[in-house]
């Protein structure tokens, strides 16, 4: 089911997401619509905050991108297809490697991008939906998305890492989307 995706403005948006204790048929669902969600949006990435939830939960999909970057397990390439669309339940992240500025776009953002300085690479502990811990390490597009999604789940959006003079561009339409979606 593909459930509505808030924008700029919502509260749930920078609230810090609570850790999931039990992965249930419950979580499954919502993961399964935020895969939808996602989907249907041509999205790369969702975070729970973007569905209205403040959860610890985020699904990413890159498989389709033209460079979607690489899934390393113990410093081996994984097949993607293998684990796309990732589902990531109480993640903890540790980006590393140089910073690179690529521009960057959000759901709850609609037609707005900005430039956003990123570490390139990251290592990523979570839980599945199976409830088994993954761990990897992330390069590319894929690395680019988890930061995106844990940021959500932090309570921090893309706006607050943006690039100075991007910030400044697109002020007049956060303004805008912020005045339309205030509660």
């Amino acid at each position: 089911m593909v459930l509505p995706i808030v924008e700029y403005g919502h509260p749930a948006l920078r609230s810090k997401g609570r850790r999931i204790e039990t992965i249930d048929a419950r979580i499954a669902k919502l993961a399964d619509d935020m895969i939808d969600t996602m989907n249907e949006a041509q999205g790369v990435g969702l975070a729970a905050q973007q569905v209205g939830l403040p959860l610890l939960l985020c699904v990413v999909d890159v498989l389709d991108a033209e460079d979607p970057g690489l899934l390393l397990l113990d410093g081996q390439p994984a097949a993607l297809e293998d684990y796309m669309p990732l589902v990531l339940i109480n993640p903890e992240i540790e980006p590393f490697g140089a910073t690179e500025t690529v521009k960057e776009g959000c759901l709850s953002f609609p037609g707005m991008q900005g430039g956003i300085p990123r570490p390139a690479e990251v290592r990523v502990k979570a839980t599945t939906l199976e409830n088994e811990t993954l761990t990897f390490t992330a390069t590319g597009l894929l690395a680019r998305a988890i930061q995106h999604e844990y940021d959500h789940l932090q309570g921090v959006l893309f706006i607050d890492r943006m690039e100075p003079r991007d910030r400044e561009a697109t002020a007049p339409v956060v303004e805008r989307l912020l005045r339309r979606n205030s509660l």
